[in-house]
């Protein structure tokens, strides 16, 4: 297995901000839980979509965790990726972190378990979920829910911890994997990137819209993406106005 890389120059403040993305699925989930529910209630449909993005943020935090970018500390930091992929509907980190670096190394082939040679979404998205959903999961989930709705409203249950985690999985594959990959790419990532707008960038999934940026420094956490979107696209404006003899 392909080690983990833990780099010397790791900015404290991942820790900080994992730990905030945790601390906020938490008390957001503790409080929707004990919601009264009302289908004429705006919160109801917004607390889903902040649980949404919340569960997307700690796949993130997991990542991030993979490319040792949580901490310097090697142990806090896989910890952190662990408690951050369990979360997420009982993810094991060890078996996303091998997959995920073959991702990168094998990007777009027969050997990415991410992807597929079908640009149909429905088609990818089956194949991205049979790579990560287990059996082991399945089981712990049901387990969980029925322990919790001893204790909890079983709609709530429903509506906030099991539905956004569901709907979590298409944000994650479709700006994080279908969008960036899909078609023939022609580029050394095989990889796209969304045009640079880094509110909707945040909003849809974290800044890995920004994917090529993404795949051209692994070494760049979720939250400093938009800084790298914006040297290169200072890069190629430098470049498109060369004149064509210099080029």
């Amino acid at each position: 297995m392909k080690r983990e890389i833990i780099h010397s120059t790791i900015d404290p403040k991942g820790i900080l901000i994992a730990s905030g993305i945790i601390s906020l699925w938490l008390v957001s989930l503790i409080f929707l839980l004990n919601y009264p529910i009302s289908w004429t209630d705006p919160v109801v449909y917004l607390g889903i979509l902040i649980q949404m993005h919340l569960y997307t943020g700690l796949f993130i935090t997991a990542h991030d965790a993979m490319h040792g970018l949580v901490s310097s500390h090697k142990q806090l930091n896989k910890s952190i990726g662990w408690i951050s992929a369990l979360l997420f509907s009982f993810n094991f980190y060890a078996r996303l972190f091998p997959k995920h670096h073959e991702h990168h190394r094998f990007v777009a082939t027969a050997q990415d378990p991410d992807y597929h040679t079908s640009d149909n979404f429905f088609a990818w998205y089956i194949s991205f979920i049979r790579q990560y959903v287990t059996v082991w999961q399945i089981l712990l989930m049901a387990i969980t829910f029925n322990v919790l709705k001893l204790f909890l409203p079983t709609e709530n249950l429903i509506i906030f911890w099991m539905l956004p985690a569901i709907l979590s999985t298409f944000q994650l594959f479709y700006f994080g994997t279908y969008l960036p990959h899909k078609g023939e790419i022609d580029n050394k990532h095989h990889s796209t990137t969304q045009t640079k707008n880094h509110l909707w960038a945040f909003l849809s999934c974290y800044f890995f819209g920004y994917h090529y940026e993404h795949h051209d420094s692994p070494g760049t956490p979720w939250w400093r993406l938009w800084r790298v979107k914006e040297t290169q696209d200072r890069v190629k404006s430098s470049i498109n106005y060369l004149p064509n003899k210099l080029k």
